[in-house]
Protein backbone atom coordinates (compact mmCIF):
# COMPACT_ATOMS: atom_id res chain seq x y z
CA UNK A 1 0.00 0.00 0.00
CA UNK A 2 1.21 3.49 -0.55
CA UNK A 3 2.06 5.67 2.15
CA UNK A 4 3.69 8.96 3.30
CA UNK A 5 7.48 8.05 2.98
CA UNK A 6 9.20 10.43 5.78
CA UNK A 7 12.67 11.67 4.90
CA UNK A 8 13.48 13.48 8.34
CA UNK A 9 11.53 15.24 10.44
CA UNK A 10 9.69 18.44 8.74
CA UNK A 11 9.91 16.43 5.12
CA UNK A 12 7.51 14.00 3.70
CA UNK A 13 7.18 13.00 0.42
CA UNK A 14 3.90 13.48 -1.49
CA UNK A 15 2.71 9.94 -1.79
CA UNK A 16 -0.86 9.13 -1.57
CA UNK A 17 -2.34 7.64 1.36
CA UNK A 18 -3.93 4.66 1.44
CA UNK A 19 -8.03 4.30 2.03
CA UNK A 20 -10.79 6.41 1.17
CA UNK A 21 -10.61 10.08 1.81
CA UNK A 22 -12.84 11.62 3.93
CA UNK A 23 -13.28 15.15 2.42
CA UNK A 24 -12.41 17.03 -1.21
CA UNK A 25 -11.88 20.53 -1.01
CA UNK A 26 -10.34 23.29 -3.11
CA UNK A 27 -8.05 25.75 -1.66
CA UNK A 28 -6.88 28.84 -3.27
CA UNK A 29 -6.76 32.67 -2.95
CA UNK A 30 -4.44 31.94 -0.61
CA UNK A 31 -1.68 33.93 1.21
CA UNK A 32 1.20 31.96 3.54
CA UNK A 33 2.81 35.12 5.81
CA UNK A 34 5.52 33.02 7.78
CA UNK A 35 7.57 34.80 10.98
CA UNK A 36 10.63 33.16 12.68
CA UNK A 37 9.44 32.30 16.36
CA UNK A 38 11.76 30.71 19.05
CA UNK A 39 10.70 27.25 20.58
CA UNK A 40 10.33 27.99 23.62
CA UNK A 41 7.81 30.47 22.96
CA UNK A 42 5.54 28.00 21.31
CA UNK A 43 6.45 24.79 23.75
CA UNK A 44 3.21 25.90 26.46
CA UNK A 45 0.80 25.69 23.73
CA UNK A 46 1.42 22.62 22.35
CA UNK A 47 0.58 19.47 24.30
CA UNK A 48 3.21 16.73 24.64
CA UNK A 49 4.24 13.92 22.82
CA UNK A 50 3.92 16.57 19.74
CA UNK A 51 7.58 18.05 19.21
CA UNK A 52 7.64 21.49 17.36
CA UNK A 53 9.67 20.79 14.26
CA UNK A 54 12.17 23.93 13.36
CA UNK A 55 14.33 24.96 10.16
CA UNK A 56 17.72 26.19 10.88
CA UNK A 57 17.28 26.04 14.59
CA UNK A 58 13.93 28.05 14.42
CA UNK A 59 10.53 27.54 15.06
CA UNK A 60 7.83 29.09 12.51
CA UNK A 61 3.96 30.43 12.84
CA UNK A 62 1.78 31.65 10.08
CA UNK A 63 -1.20 33.08 9.41
CA UNK A 64 -2.93 31.86 6.30
CA UNK A 65 -5.90 33.71 4.90
CA UNK A 66 -7.86 31.88 1.95
CA UNK A 67 -10.92 30.73 0.40
CA UNK A 68 -12.78 27.34 0.07
CA UNK A 69 -14.51 26.21 -2.75
CA UNK A 70 -16.39 22.70 -3.36
CA UNK A 71 -15.98 21.20 -0.11
CA UNK A 72 -18.19 17.84 -0.68
CA UNK A 73 -17.77 14.73 2.48
CA UNK A 74 -17.22 12.24 0.02
CA UNK A 75 -20.01 9.62 1.19
CA UNK A 76 -22.81 12.51 1.05
CA UNK A 77 -23.73 14.93 -2.14
CA UNK A 78 -22.17 18.33 -2.13
CA UNK A 79 -23.48 20.54 0.89
CA UNK A 80 -25.45 23.46 0.71
CA UNK A 81 -23.43 26.43 2.57
CA UNK A 82 -19.74 24.74 2.34
CA UNK A 83 -19.41 25.56 -1.94
CA UNK A 84 -17.25 28.82 -1.60
CA UNK A 85 -15.83 29.53 2.15
CA UNK A 86 -13.22 32.10 3.56
CA UNK A 87 -10.74 30.84 6.33
CA UNK A 88 -8.02 31.76 7.91
CA UNK A 89 -6.18 29.74 10.29
CA UNK A 90 -2.43 30.47 12.62
CA UNK A 91 -0.64 27.04 12.77
CA UNK A 92 3.03 26.41 13.08
CA UNK A 93 4.76 22.87 12.18
CA UNK A 94 5.59 20.13 14.44
CA UNK A 95 6.37 16.00 14.11
CA UNK A 96 5.03 12.90 16.12
CA UNK A 97 7.57 9.89 15.70
CA UNK A 98 9.29 11.49 12.74
CA UNK A 99 5.90 12.32 10.81
CA UNK A 100 5.71 16.14 10.25
CA UNK A 101 2.50 17.71 10.04
CA UNK A 102 0.50 21.13 11.08
CA UNK A 103 -0.23 22.47 14.42
CA UNK A 104 -3.28 24.46 14.35
CA UNK A 105 -3.90 27.29 16.65
CA UNK A 106 -6.73 28.86 16.09
CA UNK A 107 -8.91 28.87 12.61
CA UNK A 108 -11.32 31.20 11.71
CA UNK A 109 -14.49 30.36 9.23
CA UNK A 110 -17.52 32.78 7.61
CA UNK A 111 -19.97 29.43 7.55
CA UNK A 112 -20.91 28.28 10.76
CA UNK A 113 -21.67 24.53 9.28
CA UNK A 114 -17.97 24.02 8.38
CA UNK A 115 -17.13 25.37 12.02
CA UNK A 116 -19.40 23.30 13.56
CA UNK A 117 -18.52 20.10 10.77
CA UNK A 118 -15.04 20.90 11.45
CA UNK A 119 -14.88 21.18 15.42
CA UNK A 120 -16.51 17.66 15.58
CA UNK A 121 -14.61 15.28 12.69
CA UNK A 122 -11.36 17.09 13.28
CA UNK A 123 -11.72 18.46 16.87
CA UNK A 124 -9.95 21.53 15.10
CA UNK A 125 -9.88 24.85 17.37
CA UNK A 126 -12.52 26.66 14.81
CA UNK A 127 -14.25 30.27 15.48
CA UNK A 128 -16.78 32.06 13.86
CA UNK A 129 -15.88 35.16 11.85
CA UNK A 130 -17.12 38.32 9.31
CA UNK A 131 -14.45 37.74 6.64
CA UNK A 132 -14.63 39.55 3.17
CA UNK A 133 -12.17 39.37 0.24
CA UNK A 134 -12.15 41.76 -2.75
CA UNK A 135 -9.68 41.46 -5.57
CA UNK A 136 -9.13 43.51 -8.67
CA UNK A 137 -6.70 41.28 -11.37
CA UNK A 138 -3.77 40.94 -9.37
CA UNK A 139 -4.76 42.50 -5.66
CA UNK A 140 -6.49 41.15 -2.94
CA UNK A 141 -7.85 42.56 0.32
CA UNK A 142 -8.85 40.61 2.63
CA UNK A 143 -10.62 41.32 6.40
CA UNK A 144 -11.70 39.66 9.39
CA UNK A 145 -13.75 40.22 12.64
CA UNK A 146 -14.07 36.91 14.85
CA UNK A 147 -17.04 36.72 16.34
CA UNK A 148 -16.17 34.62 19.58
CA UNK A 149 -13.79 35.08 21.90
CA UNK A 150 -11.31 35.46 21.95
CA UNK A 151 -11.43 38.80 19.73
CA UNK A 152 -9.35 38.70 16.98
CA UNK A 153 -8.93 40.55 13.88
CA UNK A 154 -7.27 40.37 10.78
CA UNK A 155 -6.97 42.97 7.54
CA UNK A 156 -4.33 42.79 4.84
CA UNK A 157 -3.86 43.96 1.34
CA UNK A 158 -1.26 41.85 -1.16
CA UNK A 159 -0.44 41.84 -4.87
CA UNK A 160 0.19 38.46 -6.77
CA UNK A 161 3.70 38.26 -8.19
CA UNK A 162 5.20 35.96 -10.61
CA UNK A 163 5.10 31.69 -10.63
CA UNK A 164 8.24 30.47 -8.32
CA UNK A 165 9.65 26.88 -9.33
CA UNK A 166 8.51 23.32 -7.46
CA UNK A 167 9.85 23.74 -4.00
CA UNK A 168 12.37 21.58 -3.86
CA UNK A 169 13.01 19.13 -0.04
CA UNK A 170 15.39 20.79 2.13
CA UNK A 171 14.18 24.26 1.27
CA UNK A 172 12.46 26.65 3.88
CA UNK A 173 9.30 26.55 1.21
CA UNK A 174 9.19 23.38 1.64
CA UNK A 175 9.54 22.75 4.69
CA UNK A 176 6.79 25.37 5.49
CA UNK A 177 4.50 24.87 2.90
CA UNK A 178 4.56 20.64 1.90
CA UNK A 179 2.98 19.36 4.77
CA UNK A 180 0.69 16.49 4.74
CA UNK A 181 -1.13 15.54 7.69
CA UNK A 182 -2.62 17.24 10.45
CA UNK A 183 -2.65 17.19 14.32
CA UNK A 184 -5.08 17.41 17.28
CA UNK A 185 -6.04 16.91 20.56
CA UNK A 186 -8.97 15.93 22.26
CA UNK A 187 -9.96 14.59 26.02
CA UNK A 188 -5.84 14.17 26.41
CA UNK A 189 -6.13 11.99 23.14
CA UNK A 190 -3.61 12.73 20.48
CA UNK A 191 -4.84 12.38 16.73
CA UNK A 192 -3.62 12.77 13.27
CA UNK A 193 -5.05 12.71 9.77
CA UNK A 194 -3.48 12.66 6.64
CA UNK A 195 -3.84 15.18 3.52
CA UNK A 196 -3.05 14.68 -0.20
CA UNK A 197 -2.53 17.22 -2.71
CA UNK A 198 -0.19 17.85 -5.37
CA UNK A 199 2.96 20.25 -4.61
CA UNK A 200 1.77 23.80 -3.94
CA UNK A 201 2.06 25.94 -7.26
CA UNK A 202 3.34 28.89 -5.25
CA UNK A 203 4.17 32.37 -6.49
CA UNK A 204 5.74 35.76 -5.28
CA UNK A 205 3.21 38.46 -3.07
CA UNK A 206 3.93 41.48 -1.50
CA UNK A 207 1.78 43.08 1.41
CA UNK A 208 0.21 46.10 0.52
CA UNK A 209 -0.84 47.10 4.10
CA UNK A 210 -0.88 44.23 7.61
CA UNK A 211 -2.91 45.02 10.71
CA UNK A 212 -4.00 42.17 12.91
CA UNK A 213 -4.05 40.49 16.47
CA UNK A 214 -4.43 36.72 15.75
CA UNK A 215 -0.91 35.73 17.06
CA UNK A 216 -1.80 37.83 20.43
CA UNK A 217 -4.79 36.20 20.85
CA UNK A 218 -2.99 33.39 21.69
CA UNK A 219 -0.81 35.25 24.46
CA UNK A 220 1.66 35.47 22.10
CA UNK A 221 4.06 38.65 21.52
CA UNK A 222 3.67 40.33 18.19
CA UNK A 223 5.61 39.27 15.35
CA UNK A 224 8.18 40.84 14.43
CA UNK A 225 9.87 41.76 11.17
CA UNK A 226 8.71 41.11 7.47
CA UNK A 227 6.81 37.69 6.99
CA UNK A 228 8.09 35.56 4.54
CA UNK A 229 5.36 35.78 1.15
CA UNK A 230 4.20 33.11 -0.84
CA UNK A 231 0.71 32.78 -2.92
CA UNK A 232 -1.35 30.16 -4.35
CA UNK A 233 -4.48 30.66 -6.36
CA UNK A 234 -5.73 27.12 -6.14
CA UNK A 235 -5.07 23.70 -5.01
CA UNK A 236 -7.32 20.38 -4.58
CA UNK A 237 -7.41 18.34 -1.80
CA UNK A 238 -8.24 14.92 -0.16
CA UNK A 239 -8.30 15.14 3.64
CA UNK A 240 -8.74 11.56 5.50
CA UNK A 241 -10.88 11.11 8.74
CA UNK A 242 -8.86 11.26 12.50
CA UNK A 243 -6.74 8.53 13.40
CA UNK A 244 -5.71 8.47 17.09
CA UNK A 245 -2.10 7.94 17.68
Amino acid sequence: MKQLINNSPGEVSPIRPPGRPLLRQSWGKLLFMHWPIAVERLRPLIPPPIQIDAFEGSAWIAIVPFTMWDTRPLFLPPVPGLRAIHELNVRTYVHVDGVPGVWFFSLDCNSAAAVLGARTLYYLPYHNAQIELRQDEESIDYSLVRTSRPDARFSASWSIGENLATSEPGSVEYFLTERYCLYSNHRGKLYRARIFHPPWPLRRAELKNFSATMVEALGLPSPQGKPLLHYAEKLDVDLWGLKRI
